[in-house]
């Protein structure tokens, strides 16, 4: 390569420009051909039927709360077909590029909601939140948590280890290992997935005085989610990274299968990766590099605090349906971004910029932290314990010294090797 020329772009974003430029199947190119403008008269068809643009009288049998909060849903639903046609595509292109445009306008709709909520007052938001689920807007009852930590009960007549048995048949279980499992499948990282687990942990012995559910018993959050939980989903989401990683991506068109079951095994293939990168985080390669990790890990764990500080401050309770809804988004949103930030710290261009999902993602964060804490005023009244404060004192004292120490012993290899490349010379 010249010394003039760009450096390469990463793997992941050349594979993206081949797939867009070689020749489609002919059975399925038709899902592939631009129809902007007949969707358009679709969509607006749809709008003068469900709007009666032509029978003003259908909306006057509404009253005015009906007719605005239809408003809002037929806003939502044109920026949606909006993005459906016209929104930036990303690095993903299975089951098909358009539903991650979709994905970007539901991502959009959202920061969009975060903002309005911001601008509300506490009380105010949490009686909004009745237009969402009718269960909403009531306070939360009072829960004890971690309030009888006994391994073994021998006067309870129903199980002497009844603790253990209710911590163990909790509806959470599977979905907390599920969850790891999708964290591994998007980070595909045995170290960075560790800091996470043992650090979200962390987070809760450190807000444990203001949020009464992350007082655990220290066998539930030892051995019970770091141990068993987490190695579980982490374990399980890894097996399937090796299984993606091992696999050849030779991807024959849907009329090229010679029988019946090659078509359906190729359907159902559409709907699994085009291809698999190594998302090579290459987290000790420098300061610079772990520190841009050390963000990404940092904005994970913001995320997760983030659905607990929420159902607090907005009365939302653990079972209601909205908490699985945020985190099917942010799945969905997650996936591209982690795939973009990695792009990101691959490209090694002198002037790139972040993907749309990456920052969508910090800008959906930052409003949903800006949140809790604005709505969190007066809610916590117990101080927080010395020793927490004191430990991430030190801690955050020990990690400058940390990374000034690799630091200078990086800048002295570096004088070294140059020294003796000036001494051959």
């Amino acid at each position: 390569m010249a010394s003039g020329d760009a450096p390469p772009n990463p793997p992941a974003l050349r594979r993206r420009t081949s797939i867009e430029e070689k020749d489609l199947d002919p059975w399925t190119a038709w899902a592939y051909r631009p129809r902007t403008l007949t969707l358009l008269f679709v969509g607006a068809f749809l709008l003068v039927w469900s709007s009666g643009a032509l029978h003003p009288e259908a909306s006057a049998e509404h009253d005015s709360a009906t007719n605005v909060s239809r408003g809002i849903w037929a806003m939502i639903a044109v920026f949606l077909g909006y993005c459906l046609l016209q929104a930036p595509s990303t690095i993903l292109i299975r089951p098909h590029p358009s539903v991650w445009r979709l994905v970007h306008g539901i991502a959009v709709v959202y920061l969009v909601f975060l903002s309005f909520i911001l601008f509300q007052s506490r009380d105010d938001a949490r009686q909004f939140m009745k237009y969402l689920h009718k269960d909403l807007g009531v306070e939360l009852p009072e829960k004890s948590y971690g309030s009888d930590c006994r391994l073994y009960t021998p006067e309870n007549t129903k199980s002497r280890f009844i603790n253990i048995y209710e911590t163990v048949m909790d509806e959470f279980v599977i979905a907390h290992i599920l969850g790891w499992w999708g964290k591994a499948i998007m980070i595909r990282n045995n170290v960075v997935l560790w800091i996470l687990s043992i650090g979200f942990e962390m987070m809760e012995v450190t807000f444990k005085h203001m949020l009464p559910n992350f007082n655990e018993c220290w066998w539930d959050s030892i051995i019970l989610d770091i141990l068993i939980c987490n190695w579980l989903g982490i374990w399980a989401g890894m097996k399937t990274v090796r299984y993606f990683d091992g696999k050849t991506y030779e991807w024959v068109g849907l009329s090229h299968q010679p029988n019946i079951i090659g078509k359906v095994k190729r359907s159902l293939g559409q709907f699994t990766p085009a291809y698999w990168d190594k998302d090579e985080w290459e987290l000790l390669s420098g300061p610079v590099r772990f520190i841009q990790v050390l963000g990404l890990v940092i904005i994970i764990l913001t995320v997760e605090l983030n659905a607990f500080f929420l159902k607090y401050c907005l009365w939302v309770p653990p079972s209601n349906p909205l908490n699985s809804y945020r985190l099917v988004v942010w799945w969905l949103i997650a996936n591209p971004a982690i795939r973009e930030y990695n792009a990101y710290l691959q490209d090694r261009k002198p002037i790139k910029k972040v993907g749309a999902f990456a920052w969508l993602s910090v800008a959906i964060c930052l409003v949903e932290v800006l949140i809790c804490i604005k709505f969190g005023q007066g809610l916590y009244l117990e101080p927080m314990p010395q020793w927490i404060f004191y430990f991430w004192i030190f801690f955050g004292l020990a990690f400058l010294c940390f990374l000034l120490i690799w630091s200078c012993k990086l800048y002295c290899k570096s004088q070294t090797i140059a020294n003796k490349a000036e001494k051959l010379e």
